[in-house]
């Protein structure tokens, strides 16, 4: 996909590829972290199939947001044998391997190279997959950090630390990936692929901050708990507001600069 036929489209068409590239970007970040688990308890010995995830009965929320799709690992008799830290490992690779070490440098690259040959619309795309691997930090922390369920209760179980600790290793880093893709990743990507639409970046920046806030920062209000249900309020209700407004704000004191879309087809 070029941008002449896709990113300077018709707004019709320009939605109809945004809802889409949204879809693939969660679809294609959610396997890659799942996958992580999988792989990882594979190489551990306790899974003899590293392709086998628990996949749900097939319905149309399943297929939009996948939900019910996990690592299909079972941790009883990890920790049932002494070995939590297995356990623990295989829990965080998820976010760690996953998200952090394919997804979000390989979601940069694919950026870099489509817009290398003039790619914006595959540009675009990847940038969503940047937004859905940081994403995948926020939701784990510290959303869901201050519980005793899933991933995040299984990396505190199995090393033996409390969730602050766990909120001090893991969260620096969410904070330092959120600052770096809101003060550095959003606007370049803005100017990059929208150079003189500012009606295009608005709803880019907006889109952006809905997805981080008002979708994985939202995660707590089904799983994780009452302080994860708390911080998943806090988010949708207070920081997604203030977020939409702070990214208006940063998009109408961008420049404006037609002769960037000379070097995007």
């Amino acid at each position: 996909m070029t941008r002449k036929t896709a990113l300077s489209a018709a707004w019709p068409i320009f939605l109809a590829l945004l809802a889409a590239q949204l879809w693939a970007a969660h679809a294609l970040v959610f396997f890659t972290h799942e996958y992580a688990h999988a792989f990882t308890a594979w190489l551990l010995g306790w899974k003899t199939n590293p392709l086998d995830l628990n996949y749900a009965r097939p319905t149309l929320i399943v297929l939009l947001l996948q939900f019910g799709i996990d690592q299909n690992v079972n941790e009883v008799p990890i920790f049932a044998s002494g070995h939590g830290i297995d356990a623990a490992i295989i829990a965080a690779a998820g976010a760690l391997f996953g998200n952090g070490l394919i997804a979000l440098p390989l979601s940069r690259l694919g950026y870099r190279v489509a817009l290398k040959y003039g790619r914006s619309g595959w540009a675009l795309f990847a940038y969503w997959c940047t937004v859905a691997s940081v994403g995948n930090f926020l939701d784990y922390v510290p959303i869901r950090t201050f519980t005793l369920e899933g991933d995040m209760g299984s990396v505190e179980r199995g090393f033996g630390w409390s969730p602050w600790v766990v909120l001090i290793i893991f969260g620096l880093p969410t904070l330092a990936a959120l600052v770096w893709l809101f003060l550095r990743v959003v606007p370049q990507t803005l100017r990059q692929l929208f150079p003189a639409s500012l009606s295009k970046q608005a709803l880019v920046a907006v889109v952006t901050v809905g997805v981080m806030f008002g979708f994985f920062g939202a995660v707590g209000l089904l799983e994780g708990g009452p302080v994860a249900h708390r911080l998943s309020m806090l988010s949708v209700s207070v920081v997604l507001p203030l977020a939409i407004v702070a990214a208006l704000f940063g998009v109408y004191r961008l420049p404006v600069r037609s002769g960037a879309a000379a070097t995007l087809r």
